[in-house]
């Protein structure tokens, strides 16, 4: 697995355990490097996870609301906590990384589904950062 990769699993896992405690991704972002510091046994936090984490805290409503108007069928507090984070963070990486590849990014968190969630989640995430990839010149421009 690439460090990038790493990383951005490391990032899903602050997103999601910042949405499962009710917290904001900076408090459990600054709970993880404080862990890595106090306890050999943790691997320090990558940058290209703080990256990624400080760079979706910047843009989270934004994101939530495309999440709302695009998911067809799923309202954002009952989609799997899994998918709605996954799909949080690629489409961040999607839309503001531009150093990322889109087809790097859509695949690195159609992979995150794939091992974090259901059977049917890869081919939604895929689904809903493609259709952000569409719209992605229209949305950085609001």
């Amino acid at each position: 697995m690439s460090a990038r990769s790493k990383a951005r699993k490391r990032a899903f896992q602050i997103l999601f355990e910042a949405d499962q405690r009710g917290s904001t991704v900076q408090n459990v972002l600054a709970d993880w490097i404080r862990l890595a510091r106090s306890d050999d046994r943790q691997p320090s936090v990558n940058p290209y996870t703080m990256q990624l984490v400080e760079g979706y805290a910047q843009h989270v409503a934004r994101i939530d609301e495309l999440i709302a108007t695009y998911a067809v069928d799923w309202d954002l507090d009952r989609m799997p906590a899994a998918d709605r984070n996954i799909v949080r963070l690629g489409a961040y990486e999607l839309i503001w990384e531009d150093e990322t590849p889109d087809a790097v990014a859509i695949d690195e968190a159609v992979q995150l589904a794939k091992e974090f969630s259901t059977d049917d989640s890869p081919a939604f995430v895929n689904g809903l950062l493609g259709r952000f990839k569409e719209l992605k010149p229209s949305i950085r421009r609001s």
